[in-house]
């Protein structure tokens, strides 16, 4: 089921989350990354992952990027879930701060993201990634884009 393309259904961001979720179906990243989407409410969006050696950079600790893909999918999310039918989305800009390094004895990892204010063209979102003591190990700070799409007509 893939909910996000064309939304032809017609639904708001936080019915194709839903949706998403119901149907066990995560877009590819997540199998790639080994995250998934665990909590989504109205401005709010909440993922889990397991950081493994497959995600360690040369110094034997999870690359950064890690850390930005679980942060950046929390603060898209969370906008995505105050979004219409017609309305999508695209990061502007992230910024990370890193507080502690993660390692595989991180996990599981939770990073939260909420909505701060959304506008017409743009959204403002922050996100916290912890570890499996509840410890922060990553923020981060979004600017996002909010544009108009067309839904396709329906076939007669």
């Amino acid at each position: 089921m893939d909910v996000f393309r064309n939304n032809q259904a017609g639904l708001s961001g936080l019915d194709q989350l839903r949706a998403l979720l119901a149907a066990n179906t995560p877009p590819p990243i997540n199998h790639t990354m080994r995250f998934v989407l665990i909590e989504i409410a109205e401005g709010r969006a909440v993922f889990e992952g397991n950081p493994d050696r497959s995600v360690y950079n040369p110094i034997g600790s999870v690359h950064g990027g890690y850390a930005a893909t679980l942060l950046d999918s929390a603060c898209g999310c969370a906008v995505h879930s105050r979004l219409a039918a017609d309305q999508g989305y695209t990061t502007l800009e992230l910024k990370i701060a890193y507080h502690r390094p993660l390692t595989e004895a991180s996990g599981p990892v939770r990073a939260e993201g909420r909505v701060l204010s959304i506008g017409r063209r743009a959204a403002f979102a922050e996100a916290t990634l912890t570890d499996r003591d509840g410890k922060l190990c990553a923020s981060a700070t979004s600017t996002l884009l909010v544009f108009a799409i067309e839904r396709p007509t329906a076939a007669v």
